[in-house]
């Protein structure tokens, strides 16, 4: 599992960390590397040209002790100075010894332009709101460039904890990131920011608290959680989940649903709603009813809301259900804030960024840009599980704790009913026994390697999606050794 921690406890951790090694150990570790990481890039280090853009601080200073590693291999190397007399003065001298030259900040848009390597060492961790006018240029032009571009730490310019991006920042080709990932390396829109990030210890683990402030499940937490059936299973102990979805307008919605909840490992699909002939042709084995969801007969959870149109009335009835439900879509419109916060059972709530901003009564790009405070915000508002869905889905409980991310997205999700599957496979997770936020997050796990799988960079449709979560599923187990 991938780890992110605020700043705050960061630079507490390291500090507990510094007072026990020699003066200048923690960032030689890190220039250490950082050097190896820019090498790697460049592969032919010898004769190669560097241009490191120096801040103050110790990120200016990583990036000057990296720097001279480098000079010492042969590569050229030039440092932009860009914060005067308060560049780190141990780093400038190493450089200067190990044969780097220093440049003028007028002379950067040039030496960029001719350079095979650009390393942003503006702004450390704690900047906050982009990149100040006169580094603002160089970003842009290093990203125009051909040179590689290689963050120290995080990108310059985006916000560390939230993932926010307030103006101009830095676009990296790699970013090397010490002791722990940072939490706007894993949410959007900053990670995309980021390009590919590689995590260097410096022995930062053993001071960081138990509990992360953002956490990444991979192939082995998704396989631990995995519900397997064992010898004794029958389709009732797999767990049977009830899905109302659908109207007469939007009868796609149910079956997608189904499909997700069928191919979520469910033992049985009870279905309620108008779809019923469209959900029975498709999928034979749901048990269907026109009864309403009191009468459909025992579930362990439920879906309600996807194509639902105007149904307030059997999302009010779900919603008194004493089991786990799911709300998404229109469920999410019509569901009364009242009835889901005073619920016992478990709710997972599931909005994309249009629904979640309608909730909290913001702008759409308000939502977009600060994922991470409106999930929380969310979660804390209607007391429940929310897996806010987009190009980072987040999972967050509505008692704090971890926030989780899902690494596994793709673009090629983007596709109507898409997450109507995703509804019906969290919901036979829930069916399963998963609490919310395990569903949750397994859920939009397999959902992203199921769209990886089925697009392959081809356009693709909601079904194909549904279509591969078994594959998926294998491939989480299989690479876990299950």
């Amino acid at each position: 599992m991938r780890t992110a921690y605020s700043v705050e406890t960061v630079r507490t951790a390291e500090r507990a960390l510094m007072a026990r090694l020699p003066d200048g150990t923690l960032m030689q570790r890190a220039a250490a590397g950082l050097a190896a990481a820019c090498a790697g890039l460049l592969g032919r280090v010898y004769g190669s040209r560097v241009v490191l853009l120096v801040g103050s601080g110790d990120n200016g200073g990583d990036a000057l002790y990296a720097g001279a590693r480098l000079a010492r291999r042969g590569a050229g190397v030039t440092a932009v100075l860009l914060a005067g007399e308060r560049t780190h003065p141990g780093g400038l001298a190493a450089l200067r010894r190990a044969g780097g030259t220093v440049a003028r900040p007028e002379a950067a848009e040039q030496l960029i332009d001719r350079a095979d390597l650009v390393v942003d060492g503006i702004v450390g961790i704690g900047g906050k709101g982009g990149l100040r006018p006169a580094a603002a240029p160089l970003a842009e032009r290093a990203a125009r460039s051909a040179a590689a571009v290689v963050a120290v730490d995080l990108p310059s310019g985006v916000e560390a904890d939230s993932g926010e991006v307030l103006g101009a920042a830095v676009r990296a080709d790699l970013t090397v990131t010490f002791g722990t990932h940072k939490p706007g390396l894993l949410i959007d829109p900053a990670r995309a920011y980021a390009g590919t990030v590689r995590l260097v210890d410096i022995g930062l683990g053993p001071e960081l608290p138990a509990e992360p402030d953002l956490e990444a499940l991979q192939h082995a937490d998704v396989a631990a959680l995995l519900p397997v059936p064992a010898a004794e299973s029958d389709k009732y102990r797999r767990g049977v989940v009830g899905v109302a979805a659908g109207s007469a307008r939007y009868p796609g919605a149910a079956v997608l649903a189904v499909s997700g909840a069928l191919r979520g490992g469910a033992g049985a699909v009870r279905y309620v709603g108008p779809a019923g002939a469209a959900v029975i042709a498709r999928f034979p084995e749901t048990l269907v009813s026109d009864q309403g969801p009191r009468r459909a007969g025992r579930v362990q959870a439920w879906v309600v809301g996807p194509g639902a149109g105007d149904d307030a009335g059997t999302v009010a009835e779900v919603l008194e259900a004493d089991v786990p439900v799911l709300l998404d879509a229109d469920g999410l419109r019509l569901a009364d804030v009242d009835a889901v916060r005073s619920r016992t059972a478990p709710t997972l709530m599931t909005p994309h960024a249009g629904e979640a901003a309608a909730l909290l009564g913001v702008a759409r790009e308000e939502v977009e840009a600060a994922r991470l405070a409106s999930v929380r915000e969310l979660a804390a508002r209607y007391r429940a599980t929310v897996l806010l869905k987009g190009s980072t889905t987040l999972v967050a409980g509505p008692d704090g704790g971890p926030v989780r991310v899902n690494p596994t997205g793709t673009p090629w999700l983007a596709t109507a009913g898409s997450g109507d599957v995703l509804s019906g496979l969290a919901g036979s997770l829930l069916a399963a026994g998963l609490s919310a936020r395990d569903a949750g997050s397994v859920a939009a796990y397999l959902h992203g390697l199921a769209g990886r799988h089925a697009a392959h960079g081809a356009p693709i449709g909601a079904h194909d999606v549904a279509d591969h979560i078994p594959g998926a599923w294998r491939d989480v187990r299989d690479a876990a050794g299950g």
